[in-house]
């Protein structure tokens, strides 16, 4: 499928990647974002770009203009923990810009690590439009737990215990019915269970139910 690209993207290296990569793409004056796949618009920002565009309102601007597509990606290249939080924008203005972009606006972000990776995300993308999108079969089934696991979730429902707990409860008497059995002082004799939920335990198996 064809990677339409915004003329102001004609010198990035990332059009010479595409072609390197053997993709086909047609250079257009394109209104709405940096790239163009069927019915994806995609923006892309290094993140100095991305920095300055979320300061002077611009980057808002282009995000709502890119819901006239059908879908829209935000590309933010070179992104790591280090630069994007070296800035001088407060780290926790970063994040909810961030969690914006996705909440608010859903559209979803890839975070690459320069020119070359856009541009394979982008011949994967093309890719991935062409073949159409992949059959789900309808004949899924929930999991089937096995026994040993049928097992550990009904002890997982005591208070108190987690999975390690319950294994070392199987482990140690072999069978739910023989923990059921078991007295305070056996019980006690579990590393992990302490005298306080294995109190707990007998309660509740010995409560009378109204």
């Amino acid at each position: 499928m064809k990677i339409l690209v915004d003329s102001r993207e004609k010198n990035s290296l990332v059009l010479a990647e595409l072609s390197e990569l053997g993709a086909e793409t047609e250079i257009k004056q394109l209104v709405v974002a940096d790239y163009i796949i069927g019915e994806i618009a995609i923006e892309r920002k290094a993140i100095s770009d991305f920095i300055s565009s979320m300061i002077n309102k611009r980057l808002v601007r282009q995000l709502e203009e890119m819901k006239q597509f059908k879908k829209s990606i935000l590309i933010i290249e070179g992104y790591d923990n280090k630069n994007i939080y070296s800035t001088g924008v407060h780290e926790n203005a970063i994040r909810g810009m961030i969690l914006a972009i996705l909440l608010d606006f859903e559209t979803p972000i890839i975070f690459t690590k320069n020119e070359e990776d856009t541009a394979k995300y982008l011949t994967v993308l093309a890719k991935r439009l062409e073949r159409g999108p992949k059959e789900i079969s309808l004949r899924a089934k929930k999991r089937i737990f096995s026994a040993k696991e049928q097992q550990q979730i009904i002890l997982e429902g005591f208070p108190g215990i987690g999975p390690s707990l319950a294994k070392a409860m199987l482990k140690k008497f072999g069978s739910i019915q023989k923990i059921i059995n078991a007295s305070l002082e056996e019980l006690k004799e579990i590393k992990k269970l302490d005298e306080k939920k294995a109190k707990i335990i007998k309660e509740l198996i010995e409560r009378r139910y109204y």
